[in-house]
């Protein structure tokens, strides 16, 4: 994988098995899905990167869906994954930016998950 870069795929959600496909574009209902990546830190014994995403559009299980696809299957994801199996998945948004629906300025909200279950495997990734 690559230190950086993007993905575009198109995705497909089957609404009667709850899961998401990156399909052809020209098949019926595909949707386009865009979004960036970056490597933060990879642990070469562990082979687990600690990723930054930025969504540029927000498909049912994009994430999920797109970095499985692009071979780099989410830790402890049970529905598009192998790794980390019975595991929680460990998939976090650490920071949110809105638009205050009042105020109109823009609010960020920032949070880490705390050191227990799935999430004690970044401890030796990242300074949590």
């Amino acid at each position: 994988m690559k230190r950086s870069g993007s993905l575009e795929d198109y995705l497909y959600k089957d609404e009667r098995n709850n899961i998401s496909k990156v399909v052809n574009k020209d098949k019926k209902n595909a949707k386009i899905a865009k979004l960036d990546y970056e490597v933060i830190k990879y642990n070469e014994v562990k082979n687990l990167s600690l990723l930054k995403i930025n969504l540029h559009t927000g498909r049912h299980h994009q994430i999920r869906v797109q970095l499985s696809n692009f071979g780099h299957s989410i830790f402890g994801d049970q529905k598009y994954g192998t790794r980390g199996q019975g595991k929680q998945i460990a998939l976090w948004a650490y920071e949110l930016t809105i638009k205050h629906p009042i105020t109109q300025k823009y609010v960020t909200f920032k949070d880490l998950p705390e050191c227990i279950g799935t999430w004690c495997i970044l401890k030796d990734i990242y300074d949590l």
